[in-house]
C-alpha cells in the first residue's frame, strides 16, 4: 500500500510538470508568434481589412471548438482532448508558413489554434485546470494554480522579447522580412508538435474518474449535478469580462497615447512592467485564499483593484495616471488563480473540463463587443474617461453579485 501511495505522489508530480512546461512552450509560442503575425501578413500583401478579419476569424473559430473540445474532455479523454488541441496548433501553423492564399488562411485561422494577441486561446486552459485538480490536493490547489498563471504569463513575455530579436536578427543576417516571419510561424508550429509528445506521456491520473461519476446522464454542456451552479458563475464571469473588455491593453495603450503623446517604446516598457506586477501579484492569492477563503479573496481584491482602474483617467498628469496603474496592477491579477480555484472546487471531478470550458467561453464572449465600444468613446474628447469608468463599473458590480451569489457555496477546503 505504501508503495502504491509512494508511486501515485511520483506520477503527480511527474504529471504536475508535463502540464506546466505545456503551459509554457505554449504561451512562449503565443508570445513569439504575436509579435510579427500582422507583419506578416501584411507582407503577404493583404490590407487591413483582410487583416482584421483573419483575426476575428481567430476569435469566433476558437469559441465553437474550444466549447466542443472542453465539454466532452471529462469524457473523451483529458489527454487525448490536449493532444487534439496541440495538433490544431501545429495545423494552423503550418497553413499559415506555407501557403499565401487568404482562403485557406482563413480557415486555418477558423479551424486551427492560432493567438493574435499572445493570450490564451483553445482548449488547453481548461482541460488543464480540470487536470491539474486531480494530481494536487484541495490544500495545495490555489498554491499550484498561482504558480500555473505567473508561469504563463512569464513565458508570454520571454516570447514576445524572443520573436522580436529574432526577426531583428535574421533580416539583419540578409533574410527577407517574408522568410524571418514564415522562420517564426515554422516555429510556432514546431512547438504545436512538442506539446503534443508532451500531453501524449501524462499518465491516467489526470483522467476524471467516470466510476465516480454523479450520474450517467449528462447535458449537451457536459454539465449534470453542478449545472445551474456553472451557469451562474458563467454569467457573472461574463459581466466581469465585458467590463474588462472595456479597458484591454490596446485600450489603455491608445488613451495614454492619444491623452499624452506617450511614445511605443515607454508604453513597451509600462506595459512590460505591469505584466510582471500582475505576474507576481497571482502568487499571494494562495497565502490570502488560506486566510479568507476564495471568494473573499476574489472580491475583496478585485474591488479596490477596480476602484484605482476608475481613478487613471482622473489623475492631473502621465506620471500619476501611470503610477495608478501600477498600483492597480498590483493587485489586479490576486483573483485570477482564486476563480479558477474556486471553480475547479465546486463542481463534481468529472465535470471540470466542462466547467472551466463553459465559464472560459462565457468570458470569451462577454469581452468581444466592449473594445469597439471603447474605441469609438476615445474618439470623443468628452468621453474619453468613459472605458475606464464603465468597466470598472461593470466589474465593481461583478463583484457585489459574485459576493452575494457564492458567499455560501464553499470550497472542501474551507468547510
Amino acid at each position: 500500500m505504501g508503495e502504491e501511495l509512494a508511486m501515485g505522489r511520483v506520477g503527480s508530480a511527474r504529471d504536475r510538470g508535463l502540464l506546466f512546461a505545456g503551459r509554457a512552450l505554449r504561451m512562449f509560442s503565443y508570445g513569439f508568434l504575436a509579435i510579427v503575425l500582422t507583419l506578416y501578413l501584411k507582407e503577404l500583401g493583404f490590407s487591413e481589412k483582410k487583416i482584421g478579419l483573419l483575426l476575428t476569424l481567430t476569435l469566433f473559430g476558437d469559441i465553437p471548438i474550444s466549447l466542443f473540445l472542453t465539454t466532452h474532455a471529462d469524457r473523451l479523454g483529458r489527454r487525448l482532448t490536449l493532444v487534439a488541441g496541440a495538433g490544431l496548433m501545429l495545423l494552423a501553423g503550418a497553413v499559415f508558413v506555407m501557403t499565401g492564399d487568404f482562403y485557406l488562411l482563413a480557415a486555418a485561422a477558423t479551424v486551427g489554434v492560432i493567438s493574435p494577441s499572445g493570450y490564451e486561446v483553445g482548449p488547453f486552459l481548461a482541460v488543464e485546470q480540470a487536470a491539474l485538480s486531480e494530481v494536487v490536493g484541495d490544500a495545495s490547489r490555489t498554491k499550484v494554480f498561482a504558480w500555473y498563471n505567473l508561469t504563463g504569463t512569464l513565458a508570454t513575455a520571454v516570447g514576445s522579447l524572443a520573436g522580436g530579436e529574432l526577426s531583428s536578427v535574421l533580416q539583419g543576417a540578409g533574410w527577407s522580412p517574408l522568410e524571418a516571419y514564415r522562420a517564426i510561424l515554422s516555429g510556432y508550429a514546431g512547438m504545436g508538435l512538442v506539446m503534443a509528445g508532451l500531453f501524449l506521456v501524462l499518465s491516467a491520473g489526470v483522467e476524471a474518474n467516470l466510476k465516480q461519476a454523479a450520474g450517467p446522464v449528462k447535458s449537451l454542456l457536459g454539465l449534470h449535478k453542478s449545472r445551474k451552479r456553472v451557469l451562474g458563475l458563467s454569467s457573472l464571469f461574463a459581466l466581469d469580462a465585458l467590463g474588462g473588455g472595456f479597458v484591454v491593453q490596446g485600450i489603455i495603450v491608445l488613451w495614454f497615447h492619444t491623452k499624452y503623446g506617450v511614445s511605443d517604446s515607454s508604453l513597451g516598457r509600462v506595459f512590460f512592467g505591469a505584466n510582471v506586477l500582475a505576474a507576481a501579484s497571482a502568487l499571494s492569492a494562495s497565502w490570502l485564499a488560506g486566510k479568507i477563503g476564495l471568494v473573499r479573496t476574489m472580491v475583496f481584491t478585485h474591488l479596490p483593484s477596480n476602484v484605482l482602474l476608475m481613478l487613471v483617467p482622473f489623475m492631473p498628469n502621465v506620471s500619476l495616471a501611470i503610477a495608478m496603474l501600477m498600483v492597480r496592477y498590483t493587485i489586479s491579477q490576486m483573483d485570477v488563480p482564486a476563480r479558477q480555484s474556486y471553480t475547479m472546487a465546486v463542481v463534481e471531478p468529472d465535470e471540470r473540463s466542462a466547467a472551466a470550458g463553459v465559464t472560459g467561453v462565457a468570458r470569451s464572449v462577454g469581452a468581444m463587443l466592449a473594445p469597439s465600444i471603447a474605441g469609438a468613446m476615445l474618439a470623443v474628447p468628452a468621453l474619453m474617461a468613459g472605458p475606464f469608468v464603465v468597466g470598472g463599473g461593470l466589474k465593481i458590480v461583478y463583484d457585489l453579485l459574485l459576493y452575494r451569489s457564492f458567499k455560501m457555496v464553499r470550497p472542501p477546503e474551507e468547510t
